[in-house]
């Protein structure tokens, strides 16, 4: 068993039902109980046979993650820290709104971005998650809504948690196929948000494969400043990444949303505020302001609200719509930038402190496992 079920979509079902001789239509039905119906265990796919739900069995793996804690924040969001089957950490966010669920996903252990505002970058770059990692954590997210939820179900999913989306473009492209499809997750286009520091060839591919919702994390609209906080501006400048945007827009002018942490004294001047109103002529665009989300070893520090007002005021007035989003899980670490895999006691912690540490407890048992060997 080397293969999760959760990284196969619809076609690949269907080869893998062709290649042992079962029925074509078996494809769908697997399908719909994995993804539609919720369901991990084969042995209740009660419109197969037993054949066939033993052969699911033992050709592949069903449990992709172990639930390590979870932190219930005072706004009832929950952050869930997974376990993989590698022993690595990663989480995920489970936010409840009056009238939508909102599951906000990681697509990486880690990120390689290095942006200077967010400590997911400080923790450093583990791996990618495969498809069926990245569709577990829906998966996971819904059964625990039903246990307590009274059967509800994730109504949104933002790729904004741990590491850059379009970094590992082949798996979250596939999962995001299965998230729309109406045998899969159900969700529309408009319900599957995409969260991108600016890589802009993929940009560009993905407005060919799969034109969801795009939000850049935008922070400044010069480069100097952008190449200072986001590194991946010095290999994809502001100019291009424009001109990606505007050709994903397309002629509709599909609107965009930008993410825009502010940070005291270093991009919430009405000066930024100018240079931004600039960079977003043309766009239909939505800005997200963002205050920034401390974290341990953090020195910046959130713009006063007098600053945030004025900035807010000077976007508006030329009719940008510009919201003030204040995260919700900061207090325990799942806000905008705050994820990095820790556990409780760990919060409060520096994550470079904390990564390290689990890099040198990883390699002493790993030694010990080859001593007894």
């Amino acid at each position: 068993m080397t293969k999760s079920a959760l990284d196969l979509d619809l076609s690949d079902w269907k080869i893998w039902a062709q290649e042992h001789n079962f029925p074509r239509y078996l494809a769908k039905q697997i399908y719909q109980w994995i993804f539609h119906k919720n369901s991990l265990n084969p042995s209740y796919f009660t419109n197969l046979s037993l054949p066939i739900r033993e052969k699911l069995s033992t050709s592949f793996y069903w449990e992709l993650f172990t639930i390590d804690s979870h932190l219930i924040s005072s706004d009832k969001s929950k952050k869930i820290l997974l376990k993989t089957r590698d022993n690595l950490l990663v989480e995920m966010m489970l936010m409840p709104y009056d009238k939508r669920i909102t599951l906000c996903i990681s697509s990486q252990v880690g990120c390689k971005m290095g942006c200077t505002f967010c400590q997911t970058g400080k923790m450093g770059f583990k791996r990618n998650l495969s498809t069926g990692e990245i569709l577990a954590q829906i998966h996971l997210a819904n059964s625990i809504l039903q246990q307590g939820e009274g059967g509800k179900k994730v109504t949104n999913v933002v790729f904004m948690g741990m590491g850059e989306p379009l970094d590992n473009y082949e798996a979250v492209i596939k999962a995001c196929r299965t998230i729309i499809h109406p045998d899969g997750f159900g969700l529309s286009k408009s319900r599957v948000t995409l969260s991108t520091a600016g890589v802009v060839p993929q940009i560009r591919k993905l407005a060919q494969d799969l034109p969801v919702c795009l939000a850049v994390s935008l922070h400044a609209a010069s480069d100097v400043k952008r190449s200072k906080m986001m590194p991946i501006n010095r290999r994809y400048s502001l100019e291009e990444l424009k001109k990606a945007l505007l050709d994903y827009a397309g002629p509709s002018r599909k609107s965009v949303t930008f993410e825009y942490v502010l940070i005291e004294g270093v991009n919430d001047s009405i000066k930024d505020a100018k240079d931004l109103v600039r960079y977003l002529h043309g766009f239909k665009a939505k800005v997200n302001l963002i205050p920034i989300n401390h974290f341990p070893g953090l020195e910046m520090r959130p713009s006063e609200t007098e600053r945030i007002r004025a900035f807010q005021s000077y976007l508006s007035a030329r009719s940008i719509p510009c919201p003030v989003r204040y995260s919700r899980g900061q207090d325990v670490s799942g806000g905008c930038g705050q994820l990095a895999a820790k556990r409780k006691e760990e919060v409060l912690h520096d994550p470079r402190t904390v990564h390290r540490r689990k890099r040198l407890l990883s390699r002493v048992k790993s030694s010990k496992v080859e001593s007894q060997a």
